[in-house]
Order: C-alpha cells, then structure tokens, then sequence
C-alpha cells in the first residue's frame, strides 16, 4: 500500500513537471528590447541596466541625479555586446508629477522604440520609532516607493497591452513581506506594491503582459549606507540575523525571473521561505511552484516562530539596557 501510495506520488510530481511549461509565459527576449529602469543611477538598479545590457537590451536609465546618470551611463556602456546598442539618461523624479513621467516615457519609445520591459527600482527607506517619525516620513515613502511605482507603470501599460507583450517589475523589499521594529513608514510602502502588482497582474495577464515582484533582503548599495546611518538599535540587530547581499547578485536574480515572467523574486534560502510563507493569493507562474508552496508551509511556518520569537527577544532586551541606561543616569 505504501509503495502504491510512493509510485502515486512520483507520477503526480512527474505529470506536474510535464505540465507546467505549458502554463509558463514565453520568456522574454531582451536582444534588442527596450528595458526602461527607473532609480537606475545607482544600486540594485545600475546592476539590473547592466545585466540587461550584458544580454543585449537597449537601456533607458531614469533618476533625479544627472551626474550620477552620466556615471552609470559609462559604467554600463562598457558592458555592450554589440554597437547599436544605446544607453539613454533621462532626470526626472518619477514620484511627483504623472503628466511628466508620462512625457519623458514618451520621449524614451520615440527614441528607443516601445517599452519591452519596465523595472521600477526608485525607492527610499527611512526608519525610527513610529512615534517619533514625522507623518511627513509616511508621505514621502507613499509618493516615492508607490506611487514612484504607479506612475511609470501607467505610462507603459497601454502600449504592452496593445503589442500583447511586456514585463513590469516591481522592486519591493523582504520588509514588503514582513513588518518590522522600525519600518512602520518603510514597510507598510513597500506592502502597498504587493497589492498592487497582484491586482495589475490579474488585468494584465490576458494580453501577455507579465508582472514581477522583487523582494531583495538588505543589500550592499549606497542607499542601504545612508539607511544604516539612522537605523533604531533594534531594527539595526534585526537585520544583522541575515547577511547582506551583492547588488549584482540580486540583479541577476531579478532579471532571470523577470525574463522568465516569474511573478516573485526572491533571493536565498531566507527569500525563499518568505515568499513561500507569504504567497496568499498571489498568482504562480507554475503548477510546481504552487505545489511546493503547499508542501513546504507548515515546515516554514514553524521556522519562522522561532524567527519571531528571536525578534521579539532582541527587542525587549534592547529595551532592558535602555531602562538601566535611564535609571544609572538618574542616579549620578
């Protein structure tokens, strides 16, 4: 009974493998194709422009910072595989006025024909104490980390439909899957472009668009510096419990599933478990992906317990020595 019940299984696994290219998107050429990256002059972005310009794409690099964008222009230049290719900067910051990303999108198809792929990387993260945050802080994540999002996005999307081709990439954060001590601001921004991309991948889907979400665990870029500079003890502990990633590791990574029309993006065992333990409702692009996200749940969930648990420690000891700071400063 027992080995029926292993053949039984063996065979299922099997017909799934065989089933799921059939499900699978068509991966995406990039030889040739228009990869448009906004946040581009720097960190995980600069990397994706060059990883796409090592397979043959023409690049267009978006950001605020124009002697950052000539900077990366000539780094990634000289990554080319062939002479037609063309790296093209445009200054813009894609978070306060639609009407003029929506200009400079254009300006971008005129030059470089229609947008094949679209990697939304401009982000900031600030951290602290939500009490101690201005609500300022959370209106400025909003406006740069979603709607940063939203509006290049919206600028693409009707072309892609029209054409039935494209990929939209989100890059979103492992603190977009989990809510931690001190990202009450960061977090809750980064969640909000979950929603949207499951949303938008629904709407999309039929014409052969294909949406991807990225969550990158911390990652050795300058903006991740500038984040460390002002971290809460506690989150900056947090944080120490995983290892910090190269850029161009995690570009390499997004960019294959993003070819591959991969809805998540995770990188390393701790990536993984997360968008494992996380995936809800989200689509799958496999019957195997789905399936193992079934099989591995309850083994992650327990593992992540003790993740918590850990957290939760970290935080009251913090809290601990900061009332015995408190209390020897009183007493002297």
């Amino acid at each position: 009974m027992l080995l029926l019940a292993a053949a039984f299984l063996v065979a299922f696994v099997l017909l799934l493998y065989m089933v799921s290219p059939l499900i699978s998107p068509k991966p995406l050429a990039l030889p040739g194709a228009h990869v448009v990256v906004t946040g581009g002059s720097s960190g995980i972005g600069k990397c994706i422009a060059i990883e796409c310009y090592k397979q043959g794409a023409f690049i267009t690099l978006v950001a605020r910072n124009e002697d950052r964008l000539l900077q990366a222009k000539k780094e990634i230049e000289k990554h080319s595989i062939n002479d037609k290719q063309v790296v093209l900067c445009i200054s813009v910051d894609v978070s306060q006025d639609y009407n003029q990303v929506e200009n400079v999108i254009k300006q971008a198809q005129e030059k470089l024909g229609p947008v094949d792929m679209l990697v939304n990387c401009a982000g900031l993260s600030l951290s602290g104490k939500f009490e101690d945050l201005e609500v300022s802080t959370f209106e400025k994540l909003m406006s740069v980390n979603y709607l940063g999002s939203v509006y290049p996005s919206r600028a693409v999307i009707t072309t892609m439909k029209e054409r039935r081709v494209g990929r939209i990439v989100f890059v979103s954060s492992q603190a977009g899957q989990l809510g931690l001590f001190g990202f009450t601001a960061y977090s809750s921004s980064k969640f909000a472009i979950r929603g949207l991309a499951e949303a938008l991948q629904m709407e999309v889907k039929p014409y052969n668009v294909y949406v991807t979400v990225a969550y990158p665990p911390d990652t050795d870029t300058p903006g991740f510096a500038e984040e460390n500079k002002t971290k809460p003890l506690e989150t900056r502990l947090i944080s120490e419990t995983t290892s910090v990633c190269k850029p161009e590791q995690v570009a390499k990574q997004i960019v294959k599933d993003a070819i591959q029309g991969n809805f998540n993006s995770s990188i390393g065992s701790d990536g993984y478990m997360l968008s494992a333990l996380t995936c809800g409702m989200a689509p799958v692009t496999s019957i195997t992906e789905g399936l193992q996200q079934v099989v591995t749940m309850g083994l992650f969930r327990t593992i992540a317990l003790f993740y918590l648990g850990s957290f939760d420690s970290i935080i009251r000891r913090c809290m601990m020595q900061r009332a015995k700071s408190e209390i020897a400063d009183k007493t002297d």
